[in-house]
């Protein structure tokens, strides 16, 4: 089948990420089965024309799909017809013609400073394994600002103590390399004592599970999310990436260069490191707000505003 085609040639040849490839697998499989009533071989997407699509994703709409979500269904289209043009002589891309989705600005969730600390600083079994790793698995997403992908297949012989340093492979196969200080080394010091004892051998991979196997996301996720919760952290949300937004929050809050906070997180673009910096400004108001004597206005003795007219 064609989209199987495709989803080879975006993993292998482009090197998207497994996630991407997951969510435009997931949606064009989605359109597919809509197209052809659920008999997916029986895809003529040569036939295919604009109004076809659009059909499809008012239809997607109209059963929930958010706006981001249709934005990216609209992107797995148009990368999908893209190469039908470029390997199988497409004329012309049917998505060409649909605009793309606005999706109402949001800033990213992230955890405070003073709850992060409670939650990293509370007490823990140290002879647990699987208590020492799920701590280590936290403290790291915090102290460099990985991806939860990352983190999961992270390599034994990418986290090097000597030079307080690990490398990471992000998206697109990128490899950067992050720094730690030495609370973290001593951590991961204690864990991998820990780790290899308990499997019995020295896994290839960092995070494992008892029996020394990889970790996977979803295990990832549900780790990081009841230690959030069990913590007592109010956010919106409770995953590895909340970590992420509050790595990078709390270095620019306390100095960190733009330039520098990108580089860590691995962005490919200044403009998507500098939506931090509307976060920083949020907090930075609000402080304001609250600490000035003459931010808000006050009420007088009878309960109402003072006026700013001194007649």
């Amino acid at each position: 089948m064609l989209i199987d085609a495709f989803l080879t040639y975006i993993r292998c040849e482009l090197n998207y990420s497994a996630y991407t490839v997951s969510s435009y697998r997931t949606d064009l499989i989605q359109w597919a089965d809509y197209a052809t009533g659920g008999k997916r071989d029986e895809l003529r997407p040569m036939d295919v024309t604009t109004s076809d699509l659009r059909a499809w994703l008012a239809k997607e709409a109209e059963s929930g799909a958010g706006s981001r979500t249709l934005r990216r269904k609209v992107q797995s289209l148009r990368a999908f017809f893209k190469f039908l043009m470029a390997r199988h002589g497409l004329k012309s891309n049917p998505a060409a013609d649909i605009p793309s989705i606005k999706c109402p600005a949001a800033l990213p969730t992230f955890i405070r400073p003073e709850e992060t600390r409670h939650i990293l600083d509370e007490q823990i079994d140290n002879d647990n394994f699987q208590a020492v790793r799920d701590r280590l698995m936290l403290m790291m997403l915090y102290s460099t600002g990985m991806r939860s992908a990352e983190a999961v297949s992270l390599l034994d012989a990418d986290v090097n103590l000597s030079r307080g340093e690990l490398k990471v492979l992000g998206k697109r196969n990128k490899e950067r390399i992050i720094p730690f200080g030495e609370e973290l080394a001593q951590m991961i010091t204690e864990y991998r004592h820990l780790r290899d004892t308990t499997a019995g051998y020295r896994p290839e991979r960092f995070f494992t599970r008892p029996d020394g196997q990889p970790i996977y996301r979803t295990l990832l996720y549900r780790c990081v999310h009841r230690d959030l919760q069990n913590g007592g952290a109010h956010a919106a949300k409770l995953s590895p990436h909340v970590m992420r937004h509050s790595f990078a929050t709390d270095m620019l809050n306390n100095g960190a260069e733009l330039t520098s906070v990108q580089q860590l997180l691995g962005h490919q673009s200044l403009m998507t490191t500098q939506v931090y910096t509307h976060i920083t400004y949020r907090e930075l108001k609000q402080n304001y707000q609250l600490a000035h004597p003459r931010a808000l206005k006050k009420e007088d003795n009878h309960g109402s505003k003072n006026s700013s007219n001194p007649l």
